[in-house]
């Protein structure tokens, strides 16, 4: 099993889950979370003072996927998250190394 964490622009969340859900892919995690890349933020004036945001405000989803299904999963996420600008995201996949369904007991890929 693998996770992937998906870190977008929070306009491309209903965009990423509905492509997601076209695929079969239906459970996620979503947050809010704020960082930077080579965006290093961004100046914004309130009251007229100028000021630097350092974080820039983006989303986290997390799925867990079979192994075979990876691949089309980050496809997937990739090419709906995509605007083609900076600050796009960044798509992450680590090992899982055990699922348990809290309810039912049922483990591995049968958890998912």
């Amino acid at each position: 099993m693998k996770k992937i964490e998906a870190i977008i622009k929070p306009f491309k969340l209903d965009d990423v889950k509905e492509a997601l859900s076209e695929i079969g892919i239906y459970g996620m995690t979503v947050t809010e979370v704020n960082g930077y890349g080579r965006q290093k933020g961004h100046k914004e004036i309130y009251r007229g003072a100028e000021y630097v945001v350092d974080f820039v405000p983006k989303i986290k989803v997390e799925i867990v996927v079979n192994d075979d299904r990876t691949e089309e999963a980050v496809t997937t996420i990739r090419d709906a998250a995509n605007s083609g600008k900076i600050g796009d995201g960044k798509i992450f996949v680590l090992s899982v190394e055990q699922a348990i369904r809290v309810r039912t007991g049922e483990t591995g890929n049968e958890a998912l």
